[in-house]
């Protein structure tokens, strides 16, 4: 019983945890946001976007893609949503927090791969290579 309580309460796991239940919360804001602003702006412009009903019969057989085509339409407006107001910002606010500090690793002149500014030998093709004597910013 003792391994099983080390296991539930390991770090990472708990993390995890964490990273699970935000998520599914996240999920749940960009959906919400999605219908409530994207969707009704989506249906100005080009109609109500619901084509679940689309289908076709083939043989007998019925072949409903309007699901898929909703779906599918459901999935770049949450992606556009995450990228656009989540993933960009948070990239321009990280590359402007971490502008100021100094580089600790180089390109490898021959196979261009990064290795520690240094290094008088690349590690990955064993090229000898100049050392820089300061670190540049």
């Amino acid at each position: 019983m003792g391994g099983f309580k080390k296991f539930l309460l390991r770090g990472n796991l708990v993390e995890l945890a964490v990273a699970f239940v935000v998520g599914a919360a996240f999920a749940g804001l960009v959906k919400d946001f999605a219908n409530s602003f994207i969707t009704p702006l989506i249906a100005l412009i080009g109609g109500k976007p619901d084509y679940t009903r689309l289908s076709v019969t083939i043989s007998g057989t019925q072949f409903p893609y309007g699901i898929f085509v909703t779906s599918a339409i459901a999935f770049v407006i949450t992606a556009s949503i995450v990228y656009f107001l989540v993933v960009l910002p948070t990239t321009k606010l990280i590359e402007r927090m971490d502008r100021g500090k100094a580089a600790t690793e180089r390109e490898c002149p021959h196979c261009l791969s990064e290795i520690p500014i240094k290094a008088i030998r690349c590690r990955y093709c064993t090229s000898e290579v100049v050392p820089t004597a300061e670190v540049p910013c």
